[in-house]
């Protein structure tokens, strides 16, 4: 039997594949960084581990269409140490006399597994390579305290990936007083409530040293040291991260809102590649009180340009100080419909040197900024204003 082909329809055919082949291309490869991290969300997103060294975030890729390239493009350079002290201030707590005390990474792993109410769990001096997560959860009147001094070192392995510790739906923790770095994430709390994370050196960090996310509600991180953020994406180095981006509430929140409502940020001295402390849409009613911001490394994207971003609404921001910044010293923006409202701006000293804005930028609108506020280099608003 004689097949007859139709070359005109054979070659139709080819044409039309090569020419979808070059629109798919066109689309999937294209736009860059084209989204704007005040218009989407801006945290990576990726599964959090399912235990204490193992599983970890592999193809994180951020919602600001950096395409999920493995991580390592666009990362910072190691800094220095940050020199500036710790502030003083109310608040601080003291470890209790331990109950338990570790010396290696198995140690540490055995105890936080089997970690009860009650329990002062002490970290002798050295080094704790891995990824440790705490899966029990204290009571308000005997939280779970985890202690060391800066000499004990939780290294997570490298900075592409995973957390180096994990506080896994585990509330009434204190984290006091150790050294976190090497990972791609410091502290993450997913669902913890009335936890206090207070005194850590977080450095050294890929992309956000300290995350509060998916309904961690009630929680307070007070005097730690945070530096060298962002070693693995620039733009993902924020100090202190509030919340979860709108366009990560399907993933991180069950496609709700991610009420992280009522958390105390105070006393921290933060030096970032990203914002010192990034409020997201959706959170509420928190404290940002008495930080110090080291404003030389901010600006690893250019949607990076202030030391605060309150996208949120009700916080109260009284009595920072920072020195050194792109654009502005604080900033407010509405990403949805009611959001970035209600905050309260009130003795603040900035000191913009060099930056190009003012020192609060109320995008949003429906803020209180108060006279009080100081400012270096600058106007204190665009218009002038205060109240």
């Amino acid at each position: 039997m004689t097949v007859k082909i139709d070359i005109k329809f054979v070659l139709g055919l080819l044409i039309g594949a090569v020419v979808v082949g070059g629109l798919v291309f066109a689309v999937t490869s294209g736009g860059g960084d084209g989204d704007s991290k005040k218009a989407s969300g801006d945290e990576t997103v990726g599964p959090a581990p399912d235990n204490g060294g193992g599983a970890d975030e592999g193809g994180d890729k951020g919602d600001k269409g950096d395409g999920g390239d493995g991580g390592d493009a666009g990362g910072a350079q190691p800094g220095g140490t940050l020199s500036l002290p710790v502030p003083g201030g109310a608040g601080r707590i003291a470890c209790p006399q331990p109950t338990k005390t570790v010396g290696g990474d198995g140690d540490l792993e055995k105890a936080l597994k089997g970690a009860q109410a009650g329990d002062v769990i002490q970290m002798k001096p050295g080094t704790y390579s891995g990824k440790f997560v705490a899966r029990t959860s204290g009571t308000q009147q005997q939280p779970i305290f985890l202690c060391g001094d800066e000499g004990a070192i939780i290294d997570g392995g490298g900075v592409k990936k995973g957390y180096a510790f994990h506080l896994d739906k585990a509330s009434y923790w204190r984290l006091i007083g150790f050294s976190v770095r090497n990972s791609q994430k410091g502290v993450m709390a997913d669902t913890s409530n009335g936890s206090i994370i207070q005194g850590l050196t977080v450095h050294d960090i890929g992309d956000e040293a300290i995350h509060l996310r998916n309904f961690s509600t009630g929680n307070t991180v007070q005097y730690n040291k945070i530096y060298n953020t962002g070693l693995r994406r620039e733009k993902f180095g924020e100090g202190v991260y509030l919340g979860t981006a709108q366009s990560n509430w399907k993933q991180f929140s069950g496609g709700k809102i991610d009420h992280s409502d009522n958390n105390v940020v105070r006393g921290n001295v933060i030096r970032a590649t990203a914002e010192a402390i990034d409020i997201k849409e959706g959170t509420t009613g928190g404290k940002i009180l008495n930080n110090v911001f080291d404003g030389s490394k901010t600006g690893g994207d250019k949607h990076n340009d202030s030391w605060v971003d309150v996208k949120g609404n009700n916080y109260v921001l009284e009595g920072n100080k920072g020195t050194g910044t792109p654009q502005d010293g604080f900033q407010t923006h509405e990403i949805l419909d009611g959001w970035g409202r209600g905050n309260v701006f009130r003795n603040n000293v900035i000191d913009l040197a060099g930056g190009k804005g003012v020192g609060i930028n109320d995008t949003a609108g429906g803020n209180t900024i108060t006279c009080d506020n100081k400012v270096q280099g600058g106007q204190l608003t665009k218009k002038g204003k205060c109240s």
